[in-house]
């Protein structure tokens, strides 16, 4: 499976895709972190894109937002320095536009698809890179009215005036794509419009799972689709969460933090939770 796809399941969806001892983990979204060395902090599995209809922030998820002084997101889009990043990786080199990667007819694909939701088409799309092709593709099969648990966590921390951290860069993320070659995550994109329908039904399935807090069940639906490819799920996932471990336990010495990252990342082998407690770390679910 291309590896746009494979992020559009991971880091849309936000799930993880190894079933090793999915029985023994329980079923919940919100995580407290507790040890000797840290302050009291909490990790929160999101999903990137939901519909606001299914949105909401639960009773126990603002209280434990409101016990943390930090806030501690993938990647601190707050941060003056973020949008700066973005356009110095999201877009080609001098020269390159985005149709030498492609033929005629999947840039008539792209562009009859795209008008549907945008008058413009691929046009605003001349000099990125394919991997922004793939955002606008996901919203557009999540709906007009999508919510966003990260937009809104900065939306609150700044209200209530608390810190935003981030485990990871924007350049760490886009590096993943830039590893295949951009024709081939054009081939990707194709294969997605060529099955919309299944697509969109594997994200509405997923939101029912997240909506339940059914991590078990994520994991058993998800593993046909990426259970195949460790390499993948070495680079997407489990390299990205040893590489926050670190950075967890920076951030919690000082201060109680509240940890927000995809749902795809708490459980597993190689997941956050179970690396924090090799680490000696309590970590407990939260139901209340």
């Amino acid at each position: 499976m291309n590896i746009l796809i494979k992020y559009f399941v991971v880091v849309v969806v936000s799930l993880i895709v190894f079933v090793a001892n999915a029985q023994e983990t329980q079923n919940s979204l919100l995580w407290k972190i507790e040890g000797d060395s840290i302050e009291t902090s909490y990790l929160f599995g999101t999903i990137h894109l939901i519909p606001q209809e299914d949105f909401k922030i639960t009773p126990k998820v603002q209280k434990a937002f409101d016990a943390s002084k930090v806030i501690a997101l993938e990647i601190d889009m707050a941060d003056p320095g973020f949008i700066k990043e973005v356009m110095q990786f999201s877009y080609l080199k001098e020269g390159e536009e985005i149709k030498s990667f492609m033929d005629d007819k999947e840039y008539r694909t792209l562009d009859t698809y795209l008008k549907k939701y945008n008058a413009a088409g691929m046009a605003p799309y001349q000099k990125a890179k394919p991997f922004l092709l793939m955002s606008a593709l996901m919203t557009s099969m999540v709906g007009k009215q999508a919510a966003s648990y990260e937009l809104s966590l900065i939306g609150m921390a700044k209200k209530s005036k608390k810190e935003i951290e981030g485990l990871e860069t924007f350049a760490s993320q886009v590096a993943i794509f830039d590893s295949q070659p951009y024709d081939e995550q054009i081939d990707g994109l194709i294969e997605m419009l060529d099955d919309t329908e299944k697509t969109k039904e594997l994200y509405l399935k997923m939101v029912k799972f997240y909506k339940n807090e059914d991590i078990s069940g994520m994991y058993d639906y998800m593993d046909e689709y990426l259970g195949q490819d460790p390499e993948m799920t070495k680079r997407l996932l489990d390299d990205r969460n040893n590489n926050w471990i670190s950075k967890i336990e920076a951030y919690s010495k000082k201060d109680p933090v509240f940890y927000a990252v995809g749902a795809g990342h708490l459980a597993g082998k190689q997941g956050v939770i179970s690396l924090l407690k090799k680490e000696g770390y309590k970590v407990t679910p939260v139901f209340n």
